[in-house]
């Protein structure tokens, strides 16, 4: 089978889990990490016998594929620079923290031909495998009502472990930003494209950061379907993540994508396997508890810090292999950033916000982040 030569840029907590999966599947062959810290450089050089570099024009002219591991805001330079020298660009969620960077990725990717990917490696939970395939064979008819609730916990320790937490401009948000982007995206994949939302948001009980860590919202999809989204880092230890899907024949399925306390890359393990929390299909009902059973097991047999984000990376380095469009694109990575823009803004001016959403060139206030007053 043909390889890609593949490197990391950005050494930090997730790099290491992704130079474990390059540097072991049959797709890769792990060439290169970048970093500007020469202690990380020397870190990744001593146990994964690549080579380093912290000049990043010859780091892209060593591999055919990168996969961007900086923190949210610096995703975007070394995401077009290697799009521009020829090279295939995974970025780890989420694709960025402003729209305009999420247009400069696209755009440099699509002058190129290379393929731009963003990491969502929910996707490849078997529940949330179950939930997509009910919604779409059309067992409970057309989606109406979709939820995503998260109650979640970060502390003073998480925020104090990497300089750029909890800062606006090293790490462009907060649970919006960081925590809850993967379901985001599932919330969208799942219900289809917004027309229009209306958000708060807020910073309750994390004194010592800058960024919101609770966040409210209300969805119009353009299919008419209705949405809600309530996600908090303001939950001690943590409870659970959740996406629900309600449909017009008045079936329901749904998924606890993350139970107790959040998983943080490089830090924690995960607490609990996702699940189905809800299934109503009629003549199903009784599925749910064989399914969980046969999923859980499966999911406490691998590594399941390291298992869904290799089949991610294996799924976009064969699509790149294949000439073919992967399975989460650039453009579907834009929709979370599109989504959680669309909370900013629509705290800043008071008022629900239209969909499509441009970036905002002419105005310098981070799409609302760094105006915390209350409109209303």
């Amino acid at each position: 089978m043909k390889r890609l030569r593949t490197g990391i840029a950005g050494c930090g907590k997730v790099g290491h889990t992704h130079a474990s999966i390059l540097s072991r599947i049959e797709e890769s062959t792990f060439s290169a990490v970048y970093s500007r810290s020469a202690e990380k450089r020397a870190a990744f050089t001593a146990e994964f016998d690549v080579q380093a570099f912290n000049d990043y024009s010859a780091f892209v002219k060593e591999v055919d594929a990168v996969v961007v591991c900086t923190p949210h805001p610096f995703h975007v330079e070394p995401a077009v620079r290697a799009a521009e020298a020829g090279v295939h660009v995974l970025v780890e969620k989420p694709l960025a923290s402003s729209l305009q960077d999420c247009d400069a990725m696209i755009t440099a990717a699509r002058s190129t031909g290379v393929s731009l990917g963003v990491v969502s490696q929910r996707r490849w939970y078997q529940p949330v495998i179950r939930v997509k395939e009910a919604i779409d064979s059309g067992r409970i008819g057309e989606p109406v009502l979709g939820t995503v609730i998260i109650l979640g916990w970060r502390d003073q320790a998480y925020y104090k472990a990497d300089a750029w937490r909890g800062t606006w401009q090293a790490e462009g948000g907060g649970i919006l930003v960081n925590q809850a982007p993967h379901q985001l995206d599932l919330l969208q994949w799942f219900m289809g494209p917004i027309d229009t939302l209306f958000g708060y948001w807020d910073n309750l009980n994390h004194s010592y950061i800058e960024v919101e860590d609770t966040a409210v919202v209300v969805i119009r999809f353009k299919n008419g379907a209705l949405g809600s989204i309530v996600v908090s880092n303001s939950q001690k230890p943590g409870i659970y993540g959740k996406v629900h899907v309600h449909g017009r024949n008045g079936a329901s399925v749904g998924v606890q994508t993350d139970g107790g306390a959040m998983f943080i890359a490089g830090m924690t393990g995960i607490a609990e396997p996702p699940v189905l929390d809800i299934w109503s299909i009629p003549g199903e009902e009784k599925m749910k508890d064989v399914w969980n059973e046969k999923d859980s097991a499966f999911f406490n047999s691998v590594d399941a810090t390291e298992y869904y984000h290799q089949l991610q990376v294996q799924e976009f380095l064969q699509a790149v292999l294949k000439n073919q469009e992967p399975g989460v694109s650039g453009e579907e990575g834009r929709k979370t950033v599109e989504l959680f823009t669309a909370v900013y803004r629509s705290q800043r001016d008071g008022r629900p916000v239209r969909f499509p959403l441009q970036a905002e060139a002419e105005r310098d206030d981070f799409d609302g982040r760094l105006n915390t007053s209350d409109p209303a």
